[in-house]
């Protein structure tokens, strides 16, 4: 049986751990000693995961030489925020793929430009995305993923090594637009909770989950991405769940924030990194330079900074003058 290491013991990680268990040895590395200890000895995640017994097979620590050693690959389950320091610490390399959605902070890089950065060009790795509430994949029902590499070869074997089970993972060689996809639709999911938060019906929220989705197109191809791709699981699939599931993080702060509370008090009780929160100053700081127009995203970006209080944002959406759909 072959051995795979999940870097990261959040809710995804400690999800992916537990599935995979079925048919690898796993080694589930978690940053915090205190938190890796626990894990091992009551073999469930009470801060991220509870609830969710965590199999035999998952072997927990916070060494992450020891976790790594051996193992025929890497799953980098951190936030986007942690994963260049991860990678850097990293010794031997085996093929990596990373499960976060978003953009660095200060940088505006996404995960595949941290990754090229860190470990070079010539590294095998990609990403791995879709619609993917932590809970459901843990508790065994069924979801379907998309595997990204710009290596299409790699992306092959890398989705048929972890296809299996209820878990069904695609495979593409559009990196760039299944990374973009992940990232601009936690933006998006803040929006639906805003406008759900605000009761404006299921017209709006369906209106503004498909203009999200005409953005994240938008961006996606100025960037290189395949159109079709936002049609599919990282795109249109992954947007409807994180927009409308009462799971999505990122839904839940803007459902907060349309209540009138303020930022750093929803993060501080969510318990869990909201990346859509960190990355839309990026995108719509990368949108603006490129002449690319992201109304929802800004709108968003606004709210977020203080700059806009969600119930003007959305006035400032609809004054908007009329256009052609395409």
């Amino acid at each position: 049986m072959s051995r795979v290491a999940v870097l990261g013991a959040g809710a995804w990680g400690t999800a992916i751990a537990a599935v995979l268990a079925a048919r690898f040895e796993v080694a589930l590395w978690a940053r915090d000693a205190a938190q890796a200890a626990a894990l091992e000895r009551l073999r469930e995640n009470a801060r991220y995961l509870p609830g969710i017994r965590l199999p035999a097979g998952v072997r927990v620590g916070a060494d992450l030489s020891a976790a790594t050693d051996g193992a025929a690959r890497l799953l980098a389950a951190t936030p986007v925020s942690g994963l260049r320091e991860v990678l850097g610490n990293l010794g031997a390399r085996a093929p990596l793929v990373w499960l976060c959605k978003g953009f660095e902070q200060g940088t505006g890089l996404l995960p595949h430009q941290i990754a090229a950065e860190v470990l070079g060009a010539d590294a095998k790795l990609g990403a791995l995305s879709g619609p993917s509430f932590a809970e459901e994949v843990a508790r065994g029902l069924p979801c379907a993923l998309t595997l990204a590499s710009s290596d299409a070869a790699f992306a092959r074997d890398a989705a048929a090594q972890l296809h299996g089970g209820r878990m069904r993972v695609y495979y593409s060689s559009d990196l760039v637009g299944v990374e973009i996809a992940g990232a601009v639709k936690n933006v998006m999911a803040i929006a639906a909770g805003i406008s759900d938060g605000l009761r404006l019906g299921h017209n709006a929220r369906a209106a503004l989950v498909t203009r999200g989705l005409a953005e994240i197109t938008r961006l996606g191809v100025a960037l290189g991405g395949v159109p079709e791709t936002f049609m599919g699981l990282a795109g249109a699939g992954d947007l409807i769940l994180t927009a409308t599931g009462d799971l999505s993080r990122n839904r839940r702060v803007g459902l907060e924030l349309a209540a009138g509370r303020a930022l750093g008090d929803i993060l501080g009780g969510l318990g869990h990194v909201a990346e859509g929160v960190r990355s839309a100053r990026e995108i719509a700081r990368l949108a603006a330079a490129r002449g690319i127009e992201m109304p929802v995203t800004a709108a968003v970006a606004a709210v977020l900074e203080g700059k806009l209080a969600p119930q003007a944002a959305v006035e400032q959406l609809l004054s908007r003058g009329a256009k052609g759909e395409r």
